[in-house]
């Protein structure tokens, strides 16, 4: 009767904490879909409902470590699945000029916050979760990237949470003073989607103007996600490198689950997947990322935030405002 208690209450464990992200992920995407919070995206708000869960409610702790083990697993899976949004012909159709933005947009940002990151004195794990979050794509690239560097939760919840707020201001600043760009539509939509950091940024900046800017800025946007992958294994290397000692070995830190994000990528590019099951598929992987979204905000203690944050917000503001600069000096020399 003893074993049987252990294993009933080891379940019962399992399932209330799933239960319990799963609904907190669920009432994001639907929150989400609100104009005044659309803006922010649902894996923001994730985060955050997660957090105000913890201070108002507060969650079992006993609970905690089913809730963190299984948001790792399910985060992977989410990613793979988001390969579905992607379609490489678009890119390729897109031209080299959108490719070459993109690029240099990635490795201009990791460089410089990582560097201003390292003059403010910020731990080197958490200077890359924001260089990375900055560069590529807002919170699916912080969680990839600290699954590759093996980040803390709070360094983790920290970088989503200063991406995140950032890429809003500049959503808000960008759809306001776009008259004064000087922009095409064609352009707008390049210069958004090589700068702001989430999609739901990217699309919510561009929409204000027209399809045009849409659609542009989304192709430009899937771009650099489509660059995490190499950026997640080199990342990988350089952080964790090969040993080889007489007595142990480290294993490579090849990150499968971006590979698998490419190869659902193919699928959808090739057609193999009916539209219909793709785009559900797409819902999914934002349900369970959101659910690893609602995971960090439960485990996030505000002290640790507050502690680190200003450095960490400052360097993020800095590569924000740098990046803003160079894209909008790029497009006037580069033809669309």
């Amino acid at each position: 009767m003893t074993g049987l208690f252990v294993i009933k209450w080891k379940y019962e464990k399992i399932f209330y904490g799933l239960s319990l992200i799963l609904f907190l992920s669920i009432l994001a995407s639907l929150l989400a879909k609100l104009p005044l919070l659309s803006i922010m995206g649902q894996l923001v708000l994730a985060i955050l409902i997660g957090f105000v869960w913890k201070e108002l409610i507060g969650v079992r702790e006993d609970v905690l470590p089913v809730i963190t083990f299984s948001s790792q697993k399910l985060l992977r899976l989410g990613i793979i699945l988001l390969g579905m949004r992607l379609n490489l012909l678009d890119i390729y159709q897109a031209g080299v000029n959108v490719f070459l933005l993109a690029l240099f947009n990635v490795l201009f940002t990791i460089i410089t916050v990582y560097f201003v990151g390292t003059l403010f004195k910020i731990d080197s794990k958490l200077k890359i979760l924001i260089a990375c979050g900055t560069a590529i794509c807002g919170a699916a690239a912080v969680m990839a990237i600290s699954s590759q560097i093996k980040s803390n939760a709070r360094d983790t919840a920290t970088a989503i949470g200063i991406v995140c707020l950032l890429g809003t201001v500049f959503t808000i600043i960008f759809t306001f003073i776009y008259p004064y760009f000087g922009f095409n539509s064609l352009e707008f939509g390049v210069f958004v989607g090589g700068t702001l950091h989430e999609v739901a940024h990217v699309i919510a900046a561009a929409a204000s103007v027209d399809s045009v800017a849409t659609d542009m800025a989304v192709i430009v946007k899937l771009t650099r996600v489509v660059l995490l992958v190499p950026v997640a294994i080199i990342i990988g290397l350089l952080v964790n490198p090969y040993k080889k000692e007489k007595s142990k070995k480290s294993p490579l830190p090849f990150p499968w689950f971006i590979i698998g994000f490419l190869f659902m990528s193919l699928l959808n590019t090739v057609g193999f997947i009916p539209t219909q099951i793709g785009m559900l598929l797409v819902k999914t992987s934002y349900v369970l990322m959101g659910m690893a979204m609602v995971a960090l905000g439960l485990n996030l203690e505000f002290q640790a935030l507050k502690t680190k944050g200003k450095s960490a917000f400052i360097t993020s503001l800095i590569g924000s405002v740098l990046l803003t600069i160079i894209s909008y000096l790029a497009i006037r020399y580069l033809t669309f």
